[in-house]
C-alpha cells in the first residue's frame, strides 16, 4: 500500500515538481517505508525550496534524532521555531520548542 502512495505522489511531483506539500507528504512516505535517509535528504531539499514550510523543520528534528545527528536535530529544530514564530505559528513553535529541551536535558 505505501508504494501505491509513494508512486503517485511521484507521478503528481512529476507534473509539480515544487509542491511542498506533496513533497513533504512523499517524504513521510519514504520514512515510514524504512528510508529515513532518503527522507532527511527530501526534506532538506523542500526547505530549501521552501524555507517557509515549517514542518519540514519540525520532521527532520525527529528524523536527525532517530539517526542520532543531535547537532542537526538542534540546527533544525531552533531554525523552525524561528520560522514558526515569525509565521505566528504558536503551537509548531511550542511544539519544536518542547522536543528541542527535551532534545538538550
Amino acid at each position: 500500500m505505501n508504494q501505491v502512495r509513494i508512486s503517485k505522489l511521484q507521478a503528481y511531483l512529476a507534473e509539480h515538481p515544487n509542491d511542498s506539500f506533496s513533497l513533504y507528504a512523499l517524504a513521510l512516505e519514504e520514512a515510514s517505508d524504512g528510508n529515513v535517509p532518503k527522507a532527511v535528504s527530501m526534506l532538506e531539499n523542500l526547505i530549501h525550496l521552501d524555507p517557509e514550510y515549517v514542518a519540514a523543520y519540525q520532521q527532520l528534528g525527529d528524523f536527525y534524532q532517530k539517526l542520532n545527528r543531535t547537532e542537526d536535530a538542534v540546527e533544525k529544530l531552533q531554525k523552525g521555531i524561528r520560522t514558526a514564530r515569525v509565521q505566528g505559528d504558536l503551537h509548531a513553535s511550542g511544539e519544536m520548542q518542547a522536543a528541542l529541551d527535551e532534545l538538550l536535558t
